[in-house]
């Protein structure tokens, strides 16, 4: 083909039209594949280097006997010999960038803050508002949302990629709508984007917000539509880490863009340097600082990059030999992370193990992803998949699946929460297991029955602090009563005790949850802590108060006395 044009044409012709064609050609490539044009990245290189060969081969492959036409091939010379040099300094970047020479730069990326876990988890007192949604379940309950809208699900799907955000203090989960493919693109270009899913990750529901401007930039789009070809012409020099979709306070969508560039050599360490901010609706861009960045930015940190930065920290901190021969002190995160919502800032958090025995956590990692901050602390317990598995194991015959926990603090013990779900990502019960004895595993239909379950659980095993009366008082309605009648039940699930009070009430609580109700007796006065079932009305006792009742029997013992002595 290239033997085809250039046949006829004197060398000065065939060199210019030689340029040209592979300018063409090199053009259409960068719309196409949108390499990022910058010398610390080796697409650029590859991308570069190509075309590169393809003008060599066309001005080199035409021998001629023309004296002219040689020594105009000096110029085939030249770009062979710089293809050389570029090969060579591609080759010297990489190894001055290694780890072998360049271990405490890579470990210093990230500066790591000792902490206390109590200090840096606050404690959980009412678990009612753990976000533990994972993006399977979103994307079931997601579609949802949109199933009974047929103009928009016979259009659009919802995008795969939710995003972690924290919404006026909430935990919630964030997908775009985008097109259902080539044609839906073509015939629904001019009317965009109607909306997007906003997911509840502690309620598990979902609402498909219209928007009044429909978004017209989205990596579903074609042409000068796609979200990555629109940000790649304005920044062509731009290497991105991801494109995720965001909320700002006032619910408007915007596409955060992470630019990365190489802290170590030429392309070694490579790390965040800034963000591109993108409104899809108008397609107006801001480049901002690292210091510059909105609050109410979620997502700098991608948790894979944190991860990839904190086993750098932990692997090379001694050194490169170190980490392979003797591996003294060296440490690495866990296979996966989650997200906890604090202060209306995402945090992204993950186990931390020795590298010569990972079976179980010495710590654990939680990094702000906007700020970058990190902080670590010791807590010495089961890794993440062992607490699933146990979790798992309550319920073998049910066949449900424990999604990632969350860490959370309860009465200062750190602890794993998580959801178990059947089969088609629908949850169906909740369990906590104790981090350093993932042994205690309580599950439960609700948070509140969980929660409860498990503190009877270290309160059994002799390692939890009692809950005192105040902390009792937020959980549950506490009152007063005078014991009228008490009464033990055998039920298929175990045996009941019903107490009733002078006022006709009716209390119950399972008797193997808590064996000192034996000692309650008719007439006594005791403190109750409950919650009421709205429709038996009979109200499920949590906790009595004890000391209540010796205080009642030496009073009654006093007044004996000094009857008898009279």
């Amino acid at each position: 083909m290239g033997n085809f044009i250039l046949k006829g044409k004197t060398p000065v012709k065939k060199i210019v039209l030689s340029f040209f064609i592979v300018a063409v050609l090199e053009l259409a490539a960068f719309y196409v594949l949108m390499p990022a044009m910058n010398i610390h990245s080796m697409e650029f290189w590859g991308f570069q280097g190509f075309f590169a060969v393809a003008f060599l081969a066309l001005t080199f492959s035409f021998p001629s006997r023309d004296r002219l036409e040689v020594r105009y091939n000096i110029v085939s010379k030249i770009v062979g010999i710089l293809i050389i040099l570029a090969i060579v300094f591609v080759i010297a970047g990489n190894i001055i960038s290694a780890k072998l020479f360049n271990a405490g730069r890579y470990a210093s990326l990230m500066e790591i803050k000792e902490t206390k876990f109590e200090d840096t988890i606050g404690q959980t007192d009412v678990i009612t508002d753990v976000a533990l949604m994972d993006t399977d379940s979103a994307k079931v309950v997601g579609q949802r949302a949109i199933g009974a809208l047929s103009d928009v699900v016979s259009q659009y799907e919802i995008s795969e990629n939710y995003s972690q955000i924290a919404l006026d203090g909430a935990p919630m989960k964030v997908a775009s709508l985008e097109y259902a493919g080539f044609f839906k693109w073509f015939n629904n270009r001019k009317n965009g984007i109607p909306g997007y899913i906003l997911v509840d990750a502690v309620d598990f529901e979902a609402n498909y917000v219209k928007l009044e401007k429909p978004i017209k930039y989205t990596p579903s789009g074609w042409l000068n539509d796609n979200l990555e070809r629109h940000l790649r012409l304005k920044y062509p020099t731009a290497i991105f880490e991801g494109y995720y979709f965001e909320l700002d306070d006032e619910g408007k969508p915007y596409y955060i863009c992470p630019t990365m560039t190489a802290r170590v050599g030429l392309f070694g360490g490579f790390d965040v340097n800034g963000v591109i901010i993108c409104d899809p609706c108008t397609g107006e861009c801001t480049e901002y600082e690292l210091g510059d960045i909105p609050t109410w930015v979620d997502r700098v940190y991608d948790g894979d990059l944190i991860e990839t930065k904190y086993n750098w920290h932990g692997m090379l901190s001694d050194g490169f030999w170190n980490s392979i021969i003797g591996q003294k002190d060296c440490k690495k995160t866990t296979e996966d992370y989650g997200y906890k919502v604090i202060d209306n800032d995402v945090w992204i958090y993950t186990g931390v193990t020795s590298v010569i025995d990972d079976s179980s956590n010495i710590g654990f990692v939680m990094v702000n992803a906007r700020t970058g901050e990190a902080n670590y602390f010791n807590v010495a317990g089961a890794e993440e998949f062992s607490a699933m598995e146990a979790a798992e194991g309550q319920g073998q015959n049910l066949g449900y699946d424990a999604a990632f926990p969350s860490l959370i603090n309860i009465d200062g013990r750190p602890t794993y929460f998580m959801v178990l779900k059947d089969k088609g990502n629908l949850v169906k019960q909740y369990a906590l297991v104790d981090v350093k004895k993932y042994s205690i595993v309580a599950t439960g239909t609700t948070q509140k029955d969980t929660l409860n379950t498990y503190r009877k659980l270290l309160k059994q095993n002799g390692i939890a602090a009692e809950v005192g009366e105040e902390d009792l008082s937020k959980q549950y309605t506490h009152e007063r009563i005078t014991v009228k009648d008490i009464k033990y039940v055998n039920l298929t699930d175990g045996t009941f005790v019903y107490i009733t009070d002078t006022k006709g009430n009716v209390y119950k609580q399972k008797f193997a949850d808590d064996e000192t109700l034996v000692f309650i007796q008719v007439n006594d006065i005791i403190d109750v802590y409950y919650e009421e079932n709205q429709e038996t009305g009979i109200r499920s006792m949590e906790e009595w108060n004890a000391e209540r009742k010796n205080e009642v029997e030496t009073t009654k013992e006093i007044e004996t006395t000094k009857t008898e002595d009279r």
